[in-house]
């Protein structure tokens, strides 16, 4: 896509938004790529970020596993006990306040449908009743063993080594049974996953839904992947004209409009865009 072609999809993004109700804002992974977040494309982007598991050939799909709490916690909570200390230090970047923007400027706002565990969206400003988390939220844990309790991750304060990415010192643990705990995220092969923070989102979202039923519903998506498609699909399924934010995959179904350029720019751009109409 040429600088010109991306210019002219930044003004109809502009367009679409400047006649719109409300705004149902998609977002993946790479959302958060312009914030430093690590992009873990491939097993080289996600080694780059832990380099402590290149060693093992270990992926992303393989620590992402709630078998790591029972045979060796101490390397669970060295991986997601540092993810945890960076989303915490990261800043989220300039797209997100305008995506703010937009929707300040909209008569029903926004919503946030997420796969991301960040908690970024909130970090920006974003109301916690208007995000929905479909993978959970690393900012909260449950127990690995029995317990069906989710509680505030707020007051965990873990040390991990970073080189040898395992923790270090008492691991958190279930306030009623003692059981090591674990991030409420949805992991791979995970049937533990307790989903009742995260049905209390989406039953908010559909009845938002329901609302913009008889008014005209904007559709970005930033950085959603194709290999678990679960945000891209929930936009194409919602949206009358999607907007696709993607450097990699920008790719929409006909008469939708695909940016192919990191979420930063192309947001900040069609705010500025909006804002001149």
């Amino acid at each position: 896509m040429t600088p010109t072609e991306l210019g002219e999809q930044i003004a109809s993004a502009a367009q679409e938004l400047a006649r719109s109700d409300g705004l149902l804002i998609g977002a993946g992974a790479g959302m958060g790529v312009d914030s430093g977040l690590p992009d873990f494309r491939g097993g080289e982007g996600f080694w780059k970020a832990y380099p402590a598991l290149r060693a093992q050939q270990l992926n992303f799909v393989d620590m992402a596993n709630p078998s790591w709490f029972r045979r060796d916690p101490a390397r669970a909570w060295g991986f997601y006990g540092h993810r945890l200390q960076l989303y915490r230090q990261t800043v989220p970047h300039k797209g997100f306040a305008a995506l703010m923007k937009i929707a300040e400027s909209l008569e029903e706002g926004a919503f946030v449908f997420t796969s991301n565990v960040d908690g970024h969206f909130q970090k920006a400003g974003v109301d916690s009743e208007r995000v929905v988390e479909c993978h959970g939220s690393i900012h909260h844990l449950q127990c690995s063993g029995s317990c069906r309790e989710i509680w505030s991750a707020e007051d965990l304060d873990l040390e991990v080594d970073a080189a040898e990415l395992r923790a270090l010192g008492s691991l958190p643990s279930c306030p009623r049974c003692g059981a090591v705990a674990r991030p409420n995220i949805l992991m791979f092969q995970d049937h533990a996953w307790i989903d009742q923070r995260t049905a209390r989102q989406e039953r908010a979202l559909r009845l938002w839904l329901q609302r913009m039923e008889s008014k005209r519903l904007a559709v970005i998506e930033c950085g959603a992947g194709i290999v678990i498609p679960t945000v891209r699909w929930t936009c194409e399924r919602l949206a009358k004209r999607l907007i696709r934010v993607n450097p990699h995959e920008p790719r929409v179904p006909p008469g939708h409009i695909g940016l192919a350029a990191g979420a930063e720019h192309a947001l900040v751009g069609i705010e500025a865009a909006r804002a001149s109409l």
